[in-house]
Parts: structure tokens; C-alpha cells; sequence
């Protein structure tokens, strides 16, 4: 038994669709569970009627989220998208399976996997985390010794990771006593030192040994701390750097993420007059009515047009149009592959 877990608040169209790809190409014995922070009750409602075996859990603030949602549609009050239900996610995870899928709802499957083969394999190879997508990501590739060890499974080690003691973990990751300065001006880091410790985590697409991931995730204190994840994960490698399958990836992608849509607005503020909370409730009623289509262009991510089609006359979709391709660029600059 594998447990998919999807992390899920108020976009109920994107949710369909990942629990649709889960039926399209997932075999094995899992379970899915939806972990939701606030999605509203007549559109739960509609996800359970038409996947009845998904079991949705609700957060301690889904009811104070689902009062926001309705104070933002009336006057525009921004909803809080920092706050975060990393203590509800954590403690569902650790009555799991002893292997775990912990995803978002704008995440999809796109390529069959068998979660029982997956599992075996994890348990054979001695693997903490096999990637099931990274983006389409060259700029960690070229940071990471990747070789075959099985049919459809390479290694994936990153190269050269500077691994100390926890207190020196922790100065490296903040800056704590100027540690990453003098690194810096000693010419041992750069800018981009930091993120190749990403080859240790997956946020949105990766198969843990359920052990791993919580011990990533831990002390996250309500909010996603991406520094302390890393920390958490290189402290965690560096007790087991001898397994060299400890980070693995499958040999071909199987996942997919959204470049233009967002919960909230609390993460992309780029400036524009396009607000996202609306923009969300547009579709989401669109697809209570039985109009939108959850899988449309899949396994791509919806055709701008298709967005167009039911929201233009109510939001600038020129104004959409530059967000979206600012969250584009941001990834794009990260080495992702945002088509």
C-alpha cells in the first residue's frame, strides 16, 4: 500500500485533474487523501461524488480559510497564503504507508507507474527518494552523478555538497555569524551553491521512504521554510552519504506542474492587476457547472485560450498574460522546462 497524499486549497479544477491522472496511470495498492486547507464545501462536495474512494481530511483553519475566500470575493481582502498547515500535512504522513506520494493539487501524473513495483524497488535499491519529476530541470542534472541502476531508475547523487555538523549546516543555510559571506568571499560558494542542494528534496513529485520526507519537513513551524528543509535533508544525507542510490529518479519524467496558477496571491506579487483569488473562482465555477474540463490539453498544462474563454470578461487577460509569464520566467531562470 503506497498513501498519495494531495495538498489542496481552492482550486478544485486543478484537483480533478490530478486525482483523474492518478486513475488514468497509477496501479498498484495506494490510497489517495486529500489534505485540504479551505477548498469550499459545494466543491468537495462535487470531487467526492465523482471519486468516491478518495478520502478527504480537512485542516484546523479550513474553516477560517473558506471565512478569507469569502471576505477576499466580497472586498477584495487579501487572503493569507502564508499561513500553512505544515503540522496538519506532518502529522497525516506519519500515520502513512511506509512509502509516501506527497503532492499539490496542480500537480499531475503523466507517464504509468506501478506503486507496488516502485515500492519493491525503493526497498531492493536502498532508496530515500525516487524522483518522479524535476522540471525538465539541466541545471541540477549537470550538479549530479546520474547512473543506471535498474531498468527504469537511475541514481541521481549530487556532486560536491558541502555537508557540516548542524550548527555549521545552519549558518551556511542563514547566515548566521556571516558564515555564507566568508564562504563567499573565500571564493567556496556562489549564488547558486544553495540550490543544488535541491537534488536532496522534492516538494511536488517525489516517491519518499516516509522516514525521509519527515524528517525533512520537520520543525517547519507553520510556514515552508525551504532552508530548513535543505538542512534538515543534508543533515539527514550526510548520516547516510555511503548509499549511493539515497537519491534516485526515474529515467523518464512522470509528472507535470502548472507555470500560470497560483492558491493565492501570497507568493507571486509581481505587480500586475490580476488577481489570482478571482481569476480562481471564475474557473472554479465554471467547472462546479459542468463547464470547464479538467483535462483539457492534458497531459499539457490548460491552453491559455481555454483560460480566456471563461474569464475575459471579467479580469484584463492581458494583465494574466504578464503574470503568467512572469511565474514563466522565474522558473525558466531556474533551469525548468516551463512548456
Amino acid at each position: 500500500m503506497t498513501d498519495i497524499f494531495i495538498k489542496s486549497f481552492n482550486r478544485p479544477f486543478y484537483l480533478d485533474r490530478c486525482i483523474a491522472s492518478v486513475h488514468k496511470y497509477i496501479s498498484g495498492d495506494f490510497k489517495i487523501i486529500v489534505l485540504d486547507d479551505g477548498t469550499p464545501e459545494k466543491y468537495l462536495d462535487k470531487i467526492r461524488k465523482k471519486y468516491p474512494e478518495t478520502e478527504i481530511r480537512l485542516s484546523d483553519n479550513y474553516d477560517r480559510k473558506i471565512k478569507a475566500i469569502d471576505e477576499n470575493l466580497a472586498s477584495k481582502k487579501e487572503i493569507n497564503g502564508h499561513k500553512i498547515p505544515t503540522k496538519f500535512w506532518y502529522d497525516n504522513v506519519e500515520k502513512a504507508s511506509e512509502y509516501v506520494i506527497v503532492t499539490e493539487d496542480d500537480v499531475w501524473f503523466t507517464k504509468p507507474i506501478n506503486l507496488d513495483e516502485l515500492q519493491n524497488q525503493a526497498k531492493e535499491l536502498n532508496a530515500n527518494l525516487i524522483k518522479l519529476g524535476w522540471l525538465g530541470n539541466q541545471k541540477e542534472a549537470e550538479n549530479l552523478n546520474i547512473n543506471p541502476i535498474s531498468e527504469n531508475i537511475n541514481s541521481a547523487l549530487p556532486k560536491n555538497l558541502m555537508l557540516f555538523p548542524k550548527p555549521l549546516m545552519k549558518a551556511f543555510f542563514y547566515n548566521q555569524f556571516k558564515f555564507f559571506t566568508i564562504l563567499y568571499k573565500l571564493g567556496r560558494v556562489d549564488h547558486s551553491t544553495q540550490r543544488k542542494y535541491w537534488a536532496l528534496n522534492s516538494i511536488l513529485m517525489g516517491f519518499f521512504r516516509k522516514d525521509y520526507w519527515l524528517e525533512i519537513w520537520k520543525n517547519m513551524d507553520g510556514k515552508v521554510d525551504e532552508k530548513r528543509q535543505l538542512m534538515n535533508a543534508s543533515l539527514f544525507y550526510k548520516k547516510n552519504k555511503s548509499n549511493h542510490n539515497f537519491v534516485s529518479r526515474l529515467k523518464t519524467e512522470a509528472m507535470k506542474t502548472t507555470f500560470q496558477s497560483s492558491a493565492t496571491n501570497s507568493y507571486h506579487e509581481y505587480g500586475f492587476d490580476f488577481d489570482v483569488n478571482q481569476f480562481n473562482h471564475l474557473i472554479n465555477e465554471a467547472w462546479l457547472k459542468g463547464e470547464f474540463d479538467a483535462m483539457e490539453n492534458f497531459p499539457k498544462d490548460f491552453s491559455s485560450n481555454y483560460f480566456k474563454s471563461f474569464v475575459s470578461d471579467k479580469i484584463n487577460f492581458t494583465e494574466f498574460e504578464k503574470w503568467a509569464g512572469k511565474f514563466k520566467l522565474q522558473y525558466q531562470q531556474m533551469g525548468c522546462n516551463i512548456e
